[in-house]
């Protein structure tokens, strides 16, 4: 009967981890689901954003186009007009020298006379030295320059900006079970050692520190973490996590867990003592 119970509470008990671990799959099923639902939503949202910087630049790129254009047709039809007018002049100027040639040979003086104040006058054409000529290079100082300032300062903005992953690490832990069992806290046992730099003067310590007796006034040496009030004593290990440990007692003691920057005098019981 005994060994029926005995099974029965162990079969209970491995149906209970069972489940506990089907538990902790399923929350780390969640957190791959959460992870790559981040990750897929961070990569949309990123090219998102690249692409309308990438309209962005299209845009302006065109614009830039579009100037150059409409600048370009201005100062060629500037030119062009300047062009046929000098074009207008060299057509007059050919047809006046041909007209004085003509009339340097006459012989009636009073028709020379006539006729040379007016050609006289169409001689009076456009300077040259007038034409205001521009360097070759009409546009790339100006509009090359400012691009290539504009793809400078991108670059140095690209470079300098850390786009960094901040991933939040998932801190998986998997739950155990309670112990119940001294077999079971035992796996959580910590040996414990007295730290004599803390031991008030009337504790005695012996075998290895590990023994604390009360005794008449011990001629310790002055230490700032030494209790001068109550008969208390700190361990020389912190303690982290579960921890488990054992204690043999004779009269009334005290156990507690206390912060290593308890007060070493006055009122510095510790909290939540348990007396065995």
């Amino acid at each position: 009967m005994a060994l029926r119970q005995l099974s029965r509470i162990c079969t209970e008990k491995e149906e209970g981890r069972i489940q506990d671990r089907e538990k902790d799959v399923k929350v780390l099923q969640q957190e791959v689901e959460a992870i790559n639902g981040s990750a897929d939503k961070a990569v949309e949202d990123s090219e998102k954003i690249f692409t309308e910087l990438i309209r962005l630049m299209e845009k302006r790129s065109s614009d830039v186009k579009q100037q150059i254009r409409s600048q370009q047709k201005t100062e060629v039809k500037r030119v062009k007009e300047l062009q046929e007018k000098l074009e207008q002049e060299i057509t007059e100027l050919k047809r006046n020298d041909a007209e004085l040639k003509q009339l340097s040979h006459t012989e009636d003086h009073t028709q020379f006379l006539h006729n040379y104040p007016s050609l006289s006058r169409l001689s009076e054409s456009t300077d040259s030295s007038s034409i205001n000529i521009r360097p070759l290079s009409y546009f790339e100082d100006d509009v090359t320059a400012a691009v290539s300032q504009l793809r400078d300062k991108l670059q140095e903005i690209l470079t300098w900006t850390n786009i960094s992953l901040t991933v939040t690490e998932v801190d998986v832990s998997l739950s155990q079970a309670e112990p119940k069992t001294r077999a079971e806290f035992l796996d959580y046992s910590q040996e414990i050692t007295l730290d004599p730099n803390t031991a008030n003067g009337h504790l005695l310590l012996s075998e290895g520190n590990r023994k604390a007796t009360r005794s008449q006034q011990q001629s310790y040496s002055s230490h700032p973490d030494r209790f001068t009030s109550y008969f208390q004593v700190l361990s020389r290990e912190s303690l982290a996590a579960r921890c488990y440990w054992e204690v043999e007692r004779r009269g009334g003691v005290y156990v507690a867990v206390a912060y290593k920057n308890i007060s070493r005098a006055g009122m510095c019981w510790f909290s939540t003592p348990v007396l065995l």
